[in-house]
């Protein structure tokens, strides 16, 4: 039995600002990196063998805090752009008030909360590869990197720590846990609390907790 815990980044800076990020390299705000050690102090006393993430600063950041809050900063790091936050396209940048002042609630709403129907896709400042991704474009891209690189490791005992983003960790709890694309739709990931996995030989979840970060005093 191997155990998985996955971790999403704590807030940044757009999150503090309600923006679309994406693949925006933005940093975390300082309540970010305290939810990144509160975090960690949920897991503490576990030892992990190898841990991943994303090519982003944000995720890369709550990582190296909550390894080095557990007294395990040497712990083999694999960063991959497989595990980076969904592309929200010409999005990205826009506060999402204005967004929707923009293209209307309805089309934001299609945009956020559908499973394949990609943001405009336009060139803009913050967007100069005229990308886009939908919730089903980033589980195409997360899923077999998890599936060939994590999961083998998970399933040979070893205990495994993900610190990446909302939509890819989306598509892996999605995964495991065999949601439906309406059920995935529904599921939010809070930043900096950590979801725990105790998964088998043959890849089966034997036991999932989700841990919510207590509120500050």
């Amino acid at each position: 039995m191997g155990t998985l815990v996955l971790i999403r980044h704590g807030q940044s800076q757009w999150n503090l600002e309600n923006r679309f990020t994406g693949w925006v390299d933005i940093p975390l705000t300082d309540a970010g990196r305290e939810e990144a050690r509160r975090g960690a102090e949920l897991i503490r006393g576990m030892t992990f063998d190898r841990a991943f993430t994303s090519v982003l600063q944000r995720a890369q950041e709550t990582l190296r805090i909550v390894l080095n809050t557990i007294g395990q900063p040497t712990v083999p790091v694999e960063a991959d752009q497989a595990l980076n936050e969904r592309h929200y396209g010409a999005l990205q940048g826009l506060n999402k008030a204005e967004t929707a002042q923009k293209y209307g609630d309805q089309q934001v709403k299609i945009w956020r909360r559908s499973y394949d129907v990609p943001p405009p896709n336009d060139r803009t400042p913050m967007n100069p590869d005229g990308m886009s991704e939908s919730l089903k474009d980033t589980a195409a891209r997360t899923l077999p990197y998890f599936n060939a690189k994590i999961l083998p490791l998970v399933k040979a005992g070893k205990t495994i720590l993900v610190a990446a983003h909302g939509n890819s960790l989306r598509s892996i709890v999605m995964d495991l846990d065999h949601l439906t694309k309406e059920q995935v739709l529904e599921l939010n990931i809070a930043t900096g609390a950590p979801i725990i996995y105790e998964i088998d030989a043959n890849g089966r979840v034997l036991s999932k907790k989700v841990h919510e970060l207590a509120p500050q005093k």
